[in-house]
């Protein structure tokens, strides 16, 4: 280890304050362009975002470039101190999920700004903490401190990063790094940071069924006529138990690494509470109100989730037809050591036992992540979220996919760290999306202390 950096926390303080107004106006400038991947008219779009994201790491000093993929690009930034120092690489994503304007209070693609509160598509995933990010960075170069700093800004995480893979191993040379940062995550809650160290993995997949050529008027053709919606929710009931979570498909569970005691007791000590759960996600109710069961089923229990039965009469009223097809969209959360084709094929094999007519249709796919969490990168990341939020991480897991991760991990073989910044009442995914300064500039401070502590480290 060389000599740690001594900072200046008044100057940080100053700096920070000083950098509100612009980071606003970029933030704004980012979240009112429309990047969501998954829908080919926003192509454009993403292409302007990306000019947009390139121009912003040049304003900070650093060299940016836009790489293209058969997707979406992936804007990549460098500020180089020197090649004698170490380097860490951020990641973070810049395209969107969809929304729906109706159901929001406020337009989702203009940014409004209220007592601190950014409101938009974008705004907390994963926008906001790109660019807090990128301040951080901004500082660190203004300061001398000697690391160097790269950015991947990728475009394509809402839909499984499917170029993401093929990008690392095209541009490997131009990418190494010592480690990589991920600022892509959720706290616990406002009151404790967190430093997640896995993620679980996902299997969609569809399963449809069609059992003639045309809907058919129920009283001529009722009571013999296959029903493809009804026997979909029987499959369905059969697949899962819908009120437990449980999955009973036989081999589901056979590869689960089991939960450690000393996990479980820092799950139960990261500051999740049952009731702030339910409102932090606006839920009624929830299948569990044992803290010990539920910080399992959300981190470290695999998932059987129906996303959508389609099929039938869907207009006002009853219309008496018996349907001719439906489809019904299903996905898996995975846990570490479950592999994503061995329980593709369990259920596919569960499936077709129960009606072979069924045509399965598989999605995507992404591995679950696994790391350690007592590595030297994240006991600097913990040393730095102290520094700037006055209290110690918890660490713990994460319920959601970054098919990302997985890529860089097997690509540039280097520790992967998650020090996201990000809330539950946010609303990732969710009508009325946020983020607000007091994260932002919690954040800056964080990112400035971790860039000091990895310059300390021997490259």
């Amino acid at each position: 280890m060389k000599t740690q950096v001594d900072l200046d926390i008044a100057h940080i303080d100053k700096y920070v304050s000083d950098s509100r107004k612009s980071y606003e106006a970029q933030l704004k400038e980012l979240v009112d362009i429309p990047t969501v991947s998954m829908d080919p008219e926003c192509k454009k779009d993403i292409e302007k975002a990306a000019a947009t994201a390139a121009k912003f790491l040049e304003s900070i000093g650093a060299k940016a470039e836009i790489i293209k993929t058969k997707g979406n690009p992936v804007v990549v930034g460098h500020l180089e101190q020197g090649s004698q120092y170490p380097t860490v690489a951020i990641y973070n994503h810049l395209d969107v999920q969809p929304a729906d304007a109706e159901e929001w209070k406020t337009k989702p693609f203009e940014m409004t700004i209220e007592n601190g509160t950014y409101r938009g598509r974008g705004t907390t995933d994963d926008k906001g903490p790109a660019l807090t990010v990128m301040y951080a960075a901004k500082y660190i170069k203004e300061q001398n401190i000697p690391v160097n700093i790269k950015f991947f800004w990728e475009f394509e995480e809402e839909i499984g990063s499917p170029h993401y893979e093929q990008f690392l191993k095209d541009h490997k040379s131009k990418l190494a790094t010592n480690s990589v940062v991920i600022s892509d995550t959720i706290w616990v809650s406002r009151e404790r940071p967190a430093i997640q160290y896995g993620l679980r993995g996902l299997q969609g997949l569809m399963i449809k069924l069609k059992t003639g050529v045309k809907d058919v008027h129920s009283g001529l053709t009722g009571g013999l006529a296959r029903n493809p919606i009804g026997e979909l929710a029987q499959v369905i009931s059969e697949c899962y138990d819908a009120r437990t979570g449980e999955v009973k498909i036989p081999g589901f569970y056979d590869d689960v690494r089991p939960l450690s005691d000393a996990e479980l007791a820092n799950f139960l000590k990261s500051g999740f509470s049952v009731d702030g759960f339910k409102k932090a996600h606006e839920l009624h109710s929830l299948r569990t109100e044992d803290i010990k069961d539920a910080v399992q089923r959300i981190w470290a229990r695999p998932t059987f989730e129906v996303h959508g039965i389609v099929g039938g009469y869907k207009g006002p009223g009853v219309k008496t037809i018996v349907p001719h097809d439906a489809e019904v969209k299903i996905s898996m959360r995975l846990v570490p050591d479950q592999d994503p084709d061995k329980v593709l094929a369990c259920v596919t094999k569960f499936i077709k036992e129960k009606c072979p007519d069924i045509e399965i249709i598989k999605e995507g796919t992404l591995r679950p992540f696994f790391s350690d969490p007592d590595n030297v990168f994240n006991k600097a990341a913990a040393e730095s979220m102290k520094f700037a939020f006055g209290k110690d991480p918890a660490f713990n897991r994460e319920g959601g996919s970054i098919g990302a991760v997985v890529s860089m991990h097997d690509e540039l073989k280097v520790p992967i760290i998650f020090m996201g910044l990000s809330l539950p009442e946010h609303g990732y995914h969710a009508i009325n999306e946020n983020f607000d300064w007091q994260q932002a500039s919690g954040g800056m401070k964080m990112f400035i202390k971790y860039f000091s502590l990895v310059s300390a480290m021997t490259k």
